[in-house]
């Protein structure tokens, strides 16, 4: 058949490309690109928790070069309620404990009470947003520092303008009540923004419907909003308590763990074992510890909004 004669040409188309076979990808191509991160996960993770572990079942002093293998010892005067580390240990346990609980509803309910009104619509809306998000861009050093001289029970302005005569870095229960304030007042904006995009990512027409239905604000903040939030709750929750459980900062520069070691944290206790006392083993079974205290905590945050999330 001649081209003048082709159906296609007569009727004006464009004659048919070749087509071309869809390359086969190779078994090794993802693990190319997962090679990068595999990378840095194995050199910044998998490594330094490896090397932490083997360090704990050792009786690891940096300053001297013999490092005696002692097993499960370091764990076992951990968990002996008669050994100096032990004791220090859950005493420290004990005041990371007062500290999450404390800390933790607030950083939740204030947040979500800052974001639901920085939802809204009115003038000034963004001021007001960086307003609430500003203590968060300070460092832990700046604000640790700033609220030190702030709270000190003999030259501080807080005692000053309020006429009172508070130890608040070094008694309790107001030792407790400065440092959880300072926390939620430093990160309380990361969580209300956090807050704020999952408000943002509601569907305004969940809203209307609800409204149709005759529901009030209550009823549409319990229908709508809280199951809206439920995937953002949970990643809040969880990161919270992560945190608060890590705190090391506020305890180091604003209370020095004063009074006798009472607001002394797990992690300022780490810090200082293997730090300043160079007794790395020990350091590393507390470390290993508190991660385990952590990973159970965290299974129990997404087991209980699992749990809610089918019911």
């Amino acid at each position: 058949m001649s081209l003048l004669t082709r159906p296609d040409y007569l009727e004006g188309a464009a004659p048919a490309a070749p087509s071309r076979a869809t390359p086969r990808m190779r078994p090794w191509t993802p693990y190319v690109f997962l090679a990068p991160y595999l990378v840095l996960f194995a050199v910044f993770m998998a490594l330094p928790i490896g090397f932490g572990f083997w360090t704990s079942l050792h009786e690891w002093d940096i300053n001297l070069p013999a490092k005696p293998f002692v097993g499960a010892g370091n764990y076992a005067d951990l968990f002996d309620p008669g050994s100096v580390d032990g004791s220090r240990f859950w005493m420290a346990m004990r005041a990371t404990g007062i500290f999450t609980v404390a800390s933790v509803p607030l950083l939740i309910l204030l947040p979500l009470l800052v974001a639901l009104l920085m939802n809204g619509r009115f003038r000034g809306r963004n001021l007001y947003r960086a307003v609430y998000f500003a203590p968060y861009v300070l460092g832990v050093a700046v604000v640790g520092f700033i609220w030190r001289y702030l709270l000190d029970g003999n030259i501080g302005l807080v005692n000053h303008y309020l006429g009172l005569d508070v130890q608040w870095t070094t008694d309790v229960p107001p030792a407790w009540i400065a440092l959880v304030g300072v926390t939620v007042w430093w990160t309380l904006g990361l969580n209300a923004v956090i807050f704020l995009a999952g408000l943002q990512d509601i569907p305004r027409e969940l809203y209307e419907a609800a409204m149709v239905d005759g529901a009030g604000p209550l009823a549409r903040f319990r229908s709508v909003t809280l199951p809206g939030l439920r995937p953002v709750t949970v990643f809040v929750v969880n990161a919270t308590i992560l945190a608060s459980a890590n705190m090391f900062g506020q305890s180091y520069l604003m209370t020095r763990g004063s009074p006798a070691d009472q607001t002394k944290t797990a992690i300022y206790l780490i810090a200082e074992t293997g730090l300043r006392q160079f007794d790395m083993g020990t350091a590393s079974a507390m470390s290993f510890i508190l991660a385990g205290f952590l990973m159970c905590a965290s299974a129990l945050v997404f087991g209980a909004f699992r749990v809610r999330g089918k019911s």
